[in-house]
C-alpha cells in the first residue's frame, strides 16, 4: 500500500460499526492516526512520544492496526501512508431484528 492521490481513493472496510470504533475510531487510536498523517516513517518509539503515551500501550493500538492493515511496517519503522483521512458510513434501521 502507498499513499494514494485524492482521485484515488483507498477504501477500507469493516464488517459493522463496533470494527471500525475499536480499530479506527477509538481516541487514542485516532490520536495515532492523526499523528501518523503524512508524518512519514516513524519508529512506535517515537510514535508514543509524539502522542505523550507509554509505549506498551501504544505497541498494542499499533499492532492492533497493523493486523487490520490500517498502517503498515516499513522496515523498523511502521506507516500511515495517507496524508488525510475520510469516514463514510450508514447507520440504519435493520427491519429483521
Amino acid at each position: 500500500m502507498t499513499g494514494k492521490q485524492p482521485d484515488d481513493p483507498f477504501v477500507f472496510s469493516f464488517s459493522s460499526i463496533e470494527d471500525l470504533a475499536r480499530v479506527m475510531l477509538a481516541p487514542n487510536r485516532l490520536t495515532i492516526i492523526n499523528t501518523m498523517a503524512g508524518a512519514g516513517a516513524i519508529t512506535i518509539r517515537e510514535l508514543s512520544r509524539r502522542v505523550q503515551r507509554d509505549f506498551k500501550s501504544v505497541h498494542r493500538d499499533v499492532q492492533t492496526m497493523l493486523n487490520a492493515g490500517i498502517i503498515e511496517h516499513e522496515g523498523s519503522k511502521i506507516i500511515f501512508p495517507f496524508d488525510a483521512v475520510h469516514f463514510d458510513f450508514r447507520i440504519e434501521h435493520n427491519s429483521a431484528a
